[in-house]
């Protein structure tokens, strides 16, 4: 197998660059649009916080052996159906797109997630249209809920498919051998 060898590295103050780069128009077109520049640095002080307020964490998604960051990860509290989840999310660069990058970091982050020990629950709503982040739901071992409606960005609606994974539950989404790890 032609597994991409990727790590997921804690999110620093150097990544804000990487952030504006997946704030554009074709990244950002399944979730509400680019965000203003103003936005995008509120949004990387928030991802440098998260760790610190044991809600979540955000990480780069880094290609070995050349050490590029090459996308976002991350997971953070949200309250879905009554019960506190972890939510996931995930940003791959365009030219990086294709070759199993966002499998691969989500496997590690899925690990993280499920070392943490917190939550039983993580949850993916990608956009129903969304087919490459519906398809790596389904590679990484959620299981389909259901589709519903998501609200995101903040006060706008979008038809989402909700996938779960069962933290507790070992054999899923189980990161294995596929060159993946958090650095």
């Amino acid at each position: 197998m032609n597994v991409p060898h990727v790590r997921i590295a804690p999110w620093g103050e150097g990544d804000l660059g990487l952030l504006r780069s997946v704030n554009t128009p074709q990244m950002k077109r399944h979730v509400g649009g680019p965000e203003t520049d103003e936005q995008v640095i509120d949004r990387h002080q928030r991802y440098l916080d998260m760790a610190a307020t044991g809600r979540g964490r955000m990480f780069s998604i880094v290609l070995l052996p050349e050490f590029e960051a090459v996308g976002t990860i991350g997971y953070w509290e949200r309250l879905w159906q009554e019960e506190t989840v972890y939510e996931v999310g995930w940003n791959v660069l365009p030219l990086f797109q294709g070759r199993g990058i966002a499998a691969a970091a989500a496997a590690a982050a899925v690990d993280a997630a499920r070392g943490e020990q917190k939550w039983r629950y993580l949850h993916a709503f990608p956009g129903v249209d969304n087919l490459a982040s519906n398809a790596i739901c389904r590679k990484v071992g959620f299981s389909f809920i259901a589709e519903c409606d998501f609200e995101y960005p903040p006060g706008s609606f979008m038809r989402s498919n909700n996938w779960s994974l069962d933290l507790t539950d070992v054999e899923a989404g189980a990161g294995g051998d596929r060159g993946t790890g958090i650095a």
